[in-house]
């Protein structure tokens, strides 16, 4: 048995949530529903205009995995933190989750702890607004392989492909867990992302991933596609599993080309933050279980609409109790 079930590699960012009118966003110049990257002095500008705000460690992966250690499994996640007050705090609440942090804050960091910007509108749609600050300075160095290769799975992060260091550690982390009989895998976390670092991305699906979550936006992008369809065939060439969230839409999954479509309950979101993250967190579920497709889909959809009905990106009720109740676990 390995140490841990699934190790992640992403940003380590606090999320700082407010729910504001439609109004704040243009007053401040926030594009809606999409998530930006901002520099420092922009980020100290909006984090001064929130008249309310609530904290929480956050990040993409680290949201998934959070997930997965309140449904039972044991994780890892590497991510780097300054050793300032959020640093310190984002290291120990991950700990006290059940996720152990292989790094330890970085003492004389140049540059602060991470933090997102998060602005709910009435409807439920989130504008965030991101300072990658000291995270997205991982790189292969910050990899503990003994981590990764004592590993079921592992899950990355699309967002620190922004930087030619963050591919190298994910090479290093995806090489070191496959090389010990185990899975990698990764989300594509954003359209624009995608776009901006296309090539490497159909390099990585095609040659070192063992399974992709994405959404129809991102897929489209990935392929630049006429059609969802033309992106999904494409990359199920590629892959051996593709995962597509839609919202509302049934979610697809395409595994050794074999189609599966799964409704899902449409729910009327409080807060839409982290619902991909979460539904990638009862999908891996799922996979480590050694569900069907169509099951491990239908508890990603569960983990989803758990955390749009309320505030914040981590689950707060029991998931993996309405998934036995549902006869899934």
């Amino acid at each position: 048995m390995k140490t841990y079930q699934v190790a992640g590699i992403g940003n380590a960012v606090v999320d700082v949530l407010s729910t504001v009118p439609d109004r704040f966003l243009d007053d401040h110049t926030v594009r809606k529903g999409i998530m930006q990257l901002i520099e420092r002095d922009r980020a100290e500008a909006l984090f001064a205009a929130m008249s309310a705000r609530d904290t929480a460690p956050g990040g993409s992966v680290a949201n998934t995995l959070a997930g997965l250690g309140k449904l039972g499994l044991r994780t890892a996640f590497t991510g780097l933190v300054a050793d300032d007050d959020l640093g310190r705090g984002y290291a120990a609440d991950m700990a006290a989750q059940g996720t152990d942090f292989p790094n330890p804050p970085a003492a004389g960091a140049a540059l602060p702890t991470s933090r997102c910007m998060i602005f709910v509108t009435p409807d439920g749609e989130r504008s965030m607004n991101t300072y990658l600050g000291i995270s997205a300075e991982l790189g292969p160095d910050d990899v503990n392989e003994t981590v990764m290769a004592d590993s079921e799975m592992v899950f990355l992060e699309g967002y620190l492909f922004d930087k030619d260091k963050g591919k190298q550690a994910f090479l290093k982390a995806a090489r070191a867990c496959r090389g010990t009989g185990g899975r990698a895998g990764i989300a594509l976390s954003d359209p624009f992302c995608v776009d901006r670092h296309r090539t490497d991305f159909q390099a990585l699906v095609a040659g070192d991933m063992d399974f992709v979550i994405g959404n129809e936006a991102e897929w489209v992008s990935l392929y630049q596609a006429n059609d969802l369809d033309d992106a999904l065939a494409r990359a199920a060439r590629d892959c051996p599993l593709v995962v597509c969230t839609r919202s509302g839409d049934p979610v697809r999954v395409i595994h050794d080309g074999r189609v599966t479509d799964v409704p899902v309950d449409r729910v009327t979101p409080v807060d839409a933050t982290g619902a991909g993250d979460q539904f990638a967190a009862g999908f891996l579920l799922g996979l480590v279980q050694g569900h069907d497709m169509g099951t491990a889909a239908r508890m990603g959809c569960m983990a989803a609409a758990e955390v749009i009905g309320h505030l914040g990106a981590r689950p707060v009720t029991d998931v993996g109790a309405r998934m036995r109740d549902a006869g899934l676990i």
